[in-house]
């Protein structure tokens, strides 16, 4: 039988996103984007904290400091959960005043690779970037409007990253050097089925992606073969991440935004936090060494 997922945090986020796992927590951390809002969920109390960013958030990652990096509009941040503050790291695009970070991941050696999007969901001013101790590259990947993920295999030699406006999630090798090679088309979602958002890679090698407006959360194996289609109550699923100490929960944020007032009554668990049984185990979530 397929999962059944069920709301357990019901926050009703304009644009849910970046859900990571920070064992060190035991807590689930995700965000708000448009409502500038962090979340830290706790499964065990089923209870939540949330703070005010002060721009568009699209994504918190854990660092070997203890504190936090977080990808504001205005660049990656350090932010402190117990003073509430943020302290710019690194500004990549002061250039591109029109733009936003949106997701991230970090590889085992703690880089931290992110991508950056047109906040107008047009142009094609967006980039993917990796940071670790201090040094920030660009990727050399194409331009997109909407990046999401990226997203890493197992092994970390394989970097998914998708064009959301293109419905398509591409695969890239990642040389021992760290530089990038070899991208292939790994996914392309059919028409009918939503957006390719979020992307995240299970212990088994097999990505999973939110489908936004696709009523849906897809699993795929190394070879881009459809696997499971997990079904939702809500239009919007934006991404997955694996939980609990044994990392065998499933939890997808969601989202509101664009649904209209009417979709919303049919919708009330829009933008909520759910969780479900996907039968296999996450990833360990990597710390960043910033």
């Amino acid at each position: 039988m397929a999962p059944v997922p069920e709301s357990v945090l019901s926050v009703g986020a304009t644009l849910g996103e970046g859900p990571v796992w920070v064992a060190r927590d035991a807590a689930l951390w995700f965000v708000d984007i448009k409502q500038k809002r962090i979340y830290r969920f706790d499964p065990h109390l089923g209870v939540a904290r949330s703070w005010d960013a002060p721009a568009q958030v699209g994504w918190i990652v854990p660092t070997r400091d203890g504190l936090f990096a977080v990808g504001l509009q205005s660049g990656v941040h350090r932010f402190d959960p117990d003073a509430a503050s943020f302290a710019l790291l690194h500004a990549p695009e002061a250039d591109r005043p029109g733009n936003r970070l949106n997701d991230a991941t970090v590889d085992p050696a703690g880089g931290l690779w992110f991508g950056s999007m047109d906040d107008g969901e047009a142009a094609d001013s967006g980039r993917f970037y990796r940071l670790h101790r201090d040094r920030l590259t660009e990727s050399g990947l194409p331009p997109i409007a909407i990046t999401n993920g990226p997203a890493l295999s197992p092994d970390g030699t394989l970097l998914y990253h998708t064009d959301t406006l293109g419905k398509r999630i591409w695969r890239t090798r990642i040389a021992a050097d760290g530089t990038l090679h070899d991208t292939a088309l790994f996914v392309e979602i059919e028409d009918g089925a939503g957006y390719p958002d979020g992307p995240t890679v299970d212990a088994e090698g097999c990505l999973w992606t939110g489908l936004f407006a696709g009523w849906a959360a897809r699993r795929y194996d190394p070879a881009g073969r459809l696997m499971t289609e997990v079904r939702f109550p809500v239009a919007n699923i934006t991404k997955i991440a694996f939980g609990r100490p044994d990392l065998s929960v499933a939890y997808a944020t969601t989202a509101r935004k664009g649904l209209t007032s009417d979709q919303l009554v049919a919708q009330p668990c829009a933008g909520d936090l759910f969780a479900f049984d996907p039968g296999v185990r996450g990833q360990t979530s990597y710390i960043a060494a910033i």
